[in-house]
């Protein structure tokens, strides 16, 4: 996600901070992802019971928010109780986003929501550990319809995070969450469930969880999360293996001293896992990808009015050299940054990539704190692949397609080791493989 000053997703950064791409979804439930319409006022006239007249006034921006000042105006002389100034403000700005801008990666996050999110950026938050997103079961393309979740705009899990309560408790990327605490998503928003399921450390939350043809209830407890953002390993014939879980403000310097420690070690080829990456920070995508790509453009993000803003390789990465192997492992739970640098890798033909189709999702949000304590964030860009390829909406598509089925055993990895063999095998197994598959 990005930032107005600039910001990221699931969250929003300090004024410096390098911009974000949401992943997945805006969203990193903590399952873990201008300034405020203020009270408006305006003289209604007559009250149709029969007395009173209004005595407020109104300073929309242009004349068609007149209809809005009235319709406050009417609410607080004639509604039956009293009402009060703040939840109709947070109606309104809600209203601003959820039936006026028809986005469901723009949005606003009420006073306590965003202050949660703000607090994912010390890389520890209180939830289950997971990203959630809105996708559109019918028409992938089409999400602006999707501002309110149903049977056909599913509540649908992007990627657990690494050792989370979500994973320890079974959730997979592309469950679909039919309900939080046995009351179903349909007809409310996400923002609506990200606020149901988190919450306190050692309270419990139930998922009801559609799977293929199976549906499923999770109980899962919350905790308190430390996101690990890098893991690597050296395998055998001395691969180096190396994984990114994230595209935190910290991740691009863990990601470099981690490839530095595998090359150190000897390693003479990487596998780069991808695999249920939902993003993060569209700067730190372009440095994660810099050390693979010497020169040239990672991506463009495009604002209106024609600003086009070239991302370029930054120089100095560790594993440039084409001599030396790579192969990236991608899914479905691949989104946003981790589209930018599996994109640029293939656009470059630096990579092999190895999986399942990425996740489909170009746009780039801001997100901007309001006088409320409130948030919003706003899409105010899209990217595109060195090619100017859009990944919207049927994502990154990789070179080798292997799918890991539902009922593969533990510790079994069907990706990762077909990467092995591509590294490994001679070409008359790989070409017997194929012909397999």
């Amino acid at each position: 996600m990005t930032d107005e000053t600039p910001a990221p997703l699931p969250t929003t950064p300090p004024a410096a901070a390098p911009p974000r791409v949401p992943g997945a979804v805006p969203w990193v439930i903590s399952l873990v992802l201008a300034s405020v319409l203020g009270a408006v006022l305006f003289g209604a006239g007559y009250l149709a019971g029969g007395g009173g007249h209004g005595t407020g006034t109104c300073a929309g921006p242009t004349n068609a928010f007149a209809a809005l000042c009235e319709a406050y105006d009417k609410l607080k002389q004639q509604y039956v109780d009293k009402l009060d100034d703040s939840q109709l403000a947070d109606g309104a700005i809600r209203g601003l986003f959820e039936y006026g801008v028809k986005d469901p990666f723009s949005g606003y996050m009420p006073p306590a929501e965003y202050q949660q999110a703000l607090g994912s950026l010390s890389g520890q938050f209180s939830g289950i550990g997971a990203e959630m997103a809105v996708k559109n079961l019918t028409n992938p393309a089409d999400l602006a319809s999707c501002t309110q979740l149903s049977d056909t705009c599913a509540l649908v899990v992007v990627a657990p995070l690494a050792d989370s309560p979500a994973e320890a408790a079974g959730l997979q990327s592309g469950d679909i969450v039919l309900a939080v605490d046995g009351t179903s998503v349909n007809g409310a928003t996400l923002q609506d469930e990200v606020g149901k399921v988190r919450g306190e450390p050692g309270t419990k939350v139930t998922l009801s969880v559609k799977r293929g043809d199976k549906t499923f209830d999770l109980k899962i407890t919350r905790a308190k999360i430390t996101e690990r953002e890098v893991t690597s390993k050296m395998l055998d014939a001395k691969i180096g293996y190396i994984a990114l879980h994230g595209f935190s403000p910290a991740s691009a310097t863990q990601f470099h001293d981690a490839l530095k420690k595998l090359l150190d070690e000897g390693a003479t080829s990487i596998v780069f896992d991808l695999r249920d990456n939902p993003g993060g920070y569209i700067d730190a995508a372009q440095k994660i990808a810099s050390e693979f790509i010497g020169s040239g453009l990672i991506f463009t993000q495009e604002s209106s009015g024609d600003d086009v803003r070239p991302w370029e390789a930054t120089g100095d990465g560790l594993a440039t050299d084409p001599k030396l192997p790579l192969m990236v492992l991608v899914n479905g739970g691949s989104a946003s940054a981790s589209e930018i640098v599996a994109g640029a890798l293939k656009d470059h033909g630096r990579g092999t990539l190895i999986g399942e189709p990425t996740y489909g999702k170009n746009t780039v949000q801001v997100w901007a704190g309001l006088t409320n304590n409130g948030g919003v964030r706003i899409t105010i860009s899209r990217w595109f692949t060195p090619d100017h390829h859009s990944v919207h909406p049927d994502g990154v598509q990789p070179d080798i397609k292997v799918a890991t089925p539902d009922n593969t055993p533990a510790g079994q990895d069907p990706v990762l080791d077909r990467a092995v063999k591509e590294l490994t095998a001679p070409a008359a197994l790989l070409e017997l493989l194929d012909a397999a598959a």
